[in-house]
């Protein structure tokens, strides 16, 4: 799951493959703005099943946050 959920923020942002890590905070990427944020949100439950309560999403700063989230 971890990868793909890395592969999915990658393409959302529009960065290469290898960009984002699981120790990627948002403040590290220019492409990773609000906009962007609520993307990522949206594409992990439409595509992953994911489903993070919007309160929580809200405080997401990392892909660690992110995993952590999804069990991972």
């Amino acid at each position: 799951m971890k990868e793909k959920v890395i592969a999915l923020i990658e393409e959302i942002l529009n960065v290469p493959a290898g960009t984002v890590t699981e120790d990627t905070r948002s403040e590290e990427l220019e492409e990773w703005d609000s906009l962007a944020h609520v993307a990522i949100i949206g594409e992990l439950e439409l595509r992953l099943g994911i489903s993070i309560p919007v309160d929580e999403a809200i405080e997401i700063c990392s892909v660690r946050e992110i995993l952590d989230r999804c069990g991972e």
